[in-house]
């Protein structure tokens, strides 16, 4: 609209016009191209209030969705990567760690916390796709495997939530070994009776995929979540034929019987509520 039209219409801004809203107030959804305030976003736990398009959502906001309710104790939140192998390619693997804590303003792609759905306590895990794609290096394997072991010393449900590129290649064979390390931990919950939910989010790929993401006594997506081993890129390359075109989403996931559900975000905490009332009932 021109400075004469919004002048005529009452639409009045100072400096000639120019719009003095700050910067990055807005963001545009890239599902319907609804341009949309951040404010708004946030309130709605990044989720378009238009289409339901699925935005990324840092890990410490997922913890706050889940344990909206009383009070929250966050757990091993000072444990730091190290550089074991020395490893550089366009960049050391040491400038990468100090950027993305800088950028991230946290230690790794993980956090772990303690709370409650309801009546129900549980032990949470949130990834941050934010902190190098929410790859799973030595970091991420200690934070899981300790909140394990809290859900069985304290025998409460454990929810996991992955957000991840899959393993950390700059820690090598160390990223490796979490896949195995996440697995053998998680079958301690299922000797106890203890539930393990996990909920993918968009992308959840590589080692993440192959161990504790589809480990869960309940797996459970996010509309549209990247699910998969390798991506769609990768695969289309090495058979030479086109994919469909949902392949390796939450949809297609489901289809074929990889997931329990997929669950609005805007709906999980009361979700797992119902769900967790349900495994809490005695059996008849």
């Amino acid at each position: 609209m021109s400075w004469f039209q919004r002048k005529k219409k009452g639409i009045l801004t100072s400096k000639g016009g120019q719009n003095d809203s700050p910067a990055g107030q807005w963001a545009k959804c890239p599902a319907c191209n609804e341009i949309l305030s951040r404010r708004a976003l946030k309130d709605n736990w990044n989720v378009c209030p238009k289409c339901s398009h699925h935005h990324p959502l840092d890990s410490r906001s997922y913890l706050n969705m889940l344990f909206q309710e009383g009070p929250v104790e966050m757990h091993d939140a000072g444990i730091k990567s190290v550089d074991p192998l020395r490893f550089e390619d366009r960049k050391k693997y040491a400038v990468r760690l100090r950027d993305a804590r800088r950028k991230s303003a946290a230690n790794d792609a993980v956090h772990s916390a303690t709370g409650s759905i309801g009546p129900h306590r549980l032990s949470a895990v949130a990834m941050d796709f934010s902190f190098i794609g929410g790859s799973m290096g030595s970091v991420v394997g200690e934070v899981i495997s300790r909140a394990v072991k809290r859900a069985c010393e304290e025998r409460i449900g454990l929810v996991i939530i992955s957000q991840s590129g899959g393993a950390r290649m700059m820690e090598g064979a160390f990223s490796l070994m979490q896949m195995a390390k996440t697995s053998a931990q998680l079958t301690r919950l299922s000797r106890l009776n203890i539930p393990y939910i996990s909920v993918m989010s968009n992308p959840t790929t590589g080692g993440v995929t192959a161990s504790f993401a589809m480990l869960g006594d309940f797996n459970l997506a996010e509309p549209g979540a990247l699910i998969g081993f390798a991506g769609p890129r990768v695969i289309r390359e090495t058979i030479g034929q086109d994919l469909p075109s949902d392949f390796q989403r939450a949809e297609f996931v489901l289809e074929h019987g990889f997931l329990d559900a997929i669950v609005d975000r805007r709906e999980l905490r009361p979700y797992l509520h119902r769900l967790l009332d349900l495994l809490a009932e005695p059996a008849a």
